[in-house]
């Protein structure tokens, strides 16, 4: 009888192997989706997410201070440039923007200047891993064809190719001011935030049911100062007028934020979307913006021409109220974004960056010690250098400067020159510099 039985159980134990082979593999995570909001000029102190931010704004952008008191503040964050189109092409890539010549704005009505079309973007890297690419709002970065969002990695572009443009209605006759759908010109109807966030949220619901990266550029609060009347009512008359008005321009950015954070929480992918805000350089103090303790303003390589707000969200894999203090740059953002989809930086991408997940993740010594350098005009242009609280700042295009030195964790205001007091460190830093700037092109503009 057991003999009889053995032939059976074998093919039973046979058959449940050949069942489980054929069983579907457990699902892998969902590629997750992607959304950065880019404010541009405004000040470091100018979120109610950021300590330093005075009376006049603290509940100005509740919207965007929500995804900070959701997810992650930076304290130290950095542009890599100190104007509008070169921090750009360095978020965009990945890398020091230095290396490929775009070191300065791009001349108005140039055809021949803009990002280098050997250079990858950051639509390029993330719509090859699977990703639906979008970009709104301002461009920047070269009106050629070549230079045109279409092409240079973002399947659908809802927004305009010039730096700045009035907010209200414009004349069709300033082509690179209107804005366009994928190289169609739009009517000129709407306050330019608005009709931002309006498209920026159509994207979100048109993709929600598939992984995207969505780059929000907007022109807020960039000048002309042009507040809506309703945004401007929201501000206390007692606060400056100028600073009034660039105020009523947060209050319109806040609100368009708030429409594409709707449309993520309506199409119920919030915990898979990764959400970044930040700004593009330090802040216009010309027009308005506060830049708190930090020296300086936009174009300058003081902390106050650099430094950025940064909060990051991501309800899968931050902790609400995470702080982090290392110093970090945006051209980390690029890596960081194809760590989170699970693959790997290519070592031939030549990327500057780095991945900033383990930093969110609690890991304060994950990215290490690292330089940070920064430089404007060319080779007899300003430049800079950070490593770990030190920074150094050498305005050579002014005669008679010499090399500065910054302790900026005691020092943030950059107001106590140490150059005299530690001439080991300054030289060991000069001679990073040096380096570095052996590495780079001239500016190709």
């Amino acid at each position: 009888m057991r003999n009889a039985l053995l032939p059976a159980a074998v093919l039973s134990l046979l058959a449940c192997a050949a069942l489980a082979q054929q069983a579907p593999a457990e699902p892998a995570d969902p590629l997750p989706s992607i959304i950065v909001l880019l404010s541009d000029d405004a000040g470091f102190a100018d979120f109610g997410f950021q300590p330093g931010c005075a009376a006049d704004c603290r509940e100005l952008t509740p919207r965007i201070d929500s995804l900070a008191a959701a997810g992650a503040r930076f304290t130290d964050a950095c542009a890599t440039g100190a104007v509008c189109s070169p921090t750009r092409a360095g978020l965009l890539t990945g890398r020091y923007q230095q290396r490929f010549g775009h070191e300065r704005n791009i001349p108005a009505g140039s055809m021949t200047a803009g990002l280098d079309p050997a250079e990858r973007t950051l639509g390029d890297r993330l719509g090859a891993l699977g990703l639906a690419t979008g970009y709104v709002g301002k461009w920047h970065l070269g009106y050629a064809d070549a230079f045109h969002p279409n092409r240079r990695g973002f399947a659908h572009f809802h927004g305009l190719l010039q730096g700045s443009r009035p907010y209200g209605t414009i004349e069709r006759d300033a082509p690179h001011q209107v804005l366009q759908v994928n190289g169609k010109l739009q009517p000129e109807a709407g306050y330019v935030t608005d009709r931002f966030g309006d498209a920026a949220a159509a994207f979100v619901k048109e993709h929600a049911k598939e992984p995207f990266v969505l780059f929000v550029s907007f022109t807020a609060p960039h000048g002309p100062l042009q507040p809506l009347a309703a945004d401007l009512a929201t501000v206390p008359e007692s606060v400056p007028a100028q600073r009034r008005k660039n105020l009523g321009l947060l209050v319109g950015l806040d609100r368009a934020v708030g429409r594409i954070l709707d449309a993520v929480e309506e199409a119920g992918i919030r915990d898979r979307t990764l959400v970044v805000f930040t700004n593009d350089n330090g802040g216009q103090v010309q027009t308005g913006a506060d830049n708190g303790p930090l020296r300086g303003a936009k174009g300058t390589l003081y902390e106050g021409g650099i430094r950025v707000p940064l909060a990051v969200r991501w309800p899968q894999r931050i902790r609400p109220g995470t702080v982090v203090t290392t110093p970090v740059a945006l051209f980390d953002l690029l890596p960081t974004f194809v760590a989170a989809t699970g693959a790997r930086v290519d070592a031939d991408w030549r990327l500057d960056g780095r991945d900033l997940l383990p930093l969110l993740a609690g890991d304060p010594g994950a990215v290490g010690e690292r330089a940070l350098f920064f430089r404007t005009n060319g080779p007899k242009g300003p430049v800079a250098m950070r490593r770990g609280v030190h920074k150094l700042v050498y305005e050579r295009n002014r005669a008679g400067s010499a090399p500065e030195l910054y302790d900026l964790s005691r020092d943030p205001g950059e107001a106590s020159n140490l150059a005299a007091a530690e001439p080991e460190r300054l030289a060991a830093m000069l001679a990073e510099i040096a380096t570095w700037e052996a590495q780079l092109v001239d500016p190709r503009w």
